[in-house]
């Protein structure tokens, strides 16, 4: 790797659909570059974990998911390609290990990244206590890697099922439904389909989604450039609103309900997602508007009692200073200063129900949701 972000691909080469973000085979891997989307259709070669940090970090690949799966496959492509390792199975992974943790510094937030890291580790731990070759604990941890892959597609069209019957449940009287997202939570974000805009894609094919509007996500625009473009080019009824509109847009009667996704959830149901998803809540709390957080069991952190200790990323300055999410013109003031937090923290007494592949989270008696519960029960785990 020369510099400091990984080498553009040949645009086109192997792959058939445009919008999807990962592009693996054993020993090669592209990213899309969404922050060309929907200009230019980009692949990123990454070629090892230091690529996939610079892929991460400067959010050429985004979305809590893929993320995960960006940063695993991309030190998979590194431990392929490795020419030569001299050393014991416990040095490979020690290797993997350190390696793993210098990912998970690429976006703190995202819980998906470092749940990840957890269980690729334990994969690793465990084929160096019972390999007598390095090569083994490299393949184990390739397989691993590849495993997270495949689930999460499946995870994802869990996600949009479980989420469209709820919707179409708690909505009897409605023939349709227009639904509110924001931010980016489709195929995009993930390896295929989506979380929240996944459950969007299943109202859609039920026939019962009247319309999706998608905020513009600022300041880096994720609902204008990317999820605009994958409901365009899945031909949902959709309509674009400037952030600033969602109230009006409430008010008028013309929302239904809103899904969000969620970089992190925490024990008591805070969850942590894109900036501006507390205005929201708070809009739809207002109106009567049911507020649905759509997220694999991966983003729920139980090892943190509320939102109060999520760590919440903050962004360049340029993001705000300058068009395009930082990457255009200055449009801002020069030696103007800027707060510019990644995420905002919603409380759970603002969100209606928690959607995962597993099945719906709901509140109990006491309007509170029982997170650790229901994680037990569908991990099998004694209570």
């Amino acid at each position: 790797m020369a510099g400091n972000s990984p080498k553009v691909a040949d645009e086109g080469k192997g792959r058939t659909d445009s919008l999807q973000s990962i592009c693996y085979k054993r020993g090669s891997l592209h990213l899309l570059d969404q922050r060309k989307i929907p200009l230019e259709t980009t692949y990123l070669d990454i070629r090892n974990s230091a690529d996939g940090w610079f892929a991460i970090k400067d959010m050429a690949v985004r979305g809590a998911p893929a993320i995960a799966i960006a940063a695993a496959l991309s030190l998979a492509i590194e431990a392929f390609n490795l020419e030569s390792f001299q050393g014991t199975p416990d040095d490979a992974a020690s290797f993997l290990s350190q390696k793993l943790e210098y990912l998970v510094s690429s976006r703190p937030t995202a819980v998906n990244l470092s749940d990840a890291a957890i269980k690729l580790k334990e994969v690793i731990s465990k084929a160096a206590s019972t390999s007598s070759e390095a090569k083994a604990v490299f393949q184990a941890y390739i397989e691993a890697a590849e495993m997270m892959l495949e689930e999460d597609v499946a995870s994802n069209k869990a996600i949009g099922s479980y989420g469209a019957s709820l919707l179409q449940s708690q909505e009897e009287g409605s023939k349709t439904l227009s639904i509110l997202t924001h931010c980016n939570t489709g195929s995009l974000a993930t390896t295929g389909y989506g979380t929240a805009l996944g459950v969007i894609r299943a109202l859609h094919a039920k026939g019962i989604l009247e319309r999706a509007f998608c905020t513009e996500t600022r300041p880096f625009n994720q609902g204008s450039r990317l999820t605009a473009f994958e409901l365009v080019h899945d031909d949902i009824p959709a309509t674009l609103i400037a952030d600033s509109a969602a109230a009006a847009l409430m008010k008028a009667g013309r929302v239904n309900g809103v899904i969000v996704g969620a970089d992190r959830v925490a024990a008591n149901g805070d969850t942590a997602n894109k900036i501006g998803t507390y205005n929201l809540a708070l809009c739809a709390k207002h109106h009567g508007i049911p507020f649905y957080v759509a997220a694999p069991l991966t983003s729920i952190d139980l090892s943190l009692p509320s939102g109060q200790e999520i760590v919440i990323e903050e962004r360049s300055p340029k993001e705000l200073l300058n068009s395009r999410g930082g990457l255009g013109e200055q449009v801002a003031a020069s030696g103007i200063s800027v707060w510019n937090p990644a995420f905002d923290v919603t409380p759970a007494a603002l969100i209606t129900a928690i959607i995962t592949e597993k099945g719906v989270i709901t509140k109990a008696g006491n309007d509170a949701f029982d997170i650790k519960d229901f994680v037990q029960k569908v991990s099998g785990q004694p209570s």
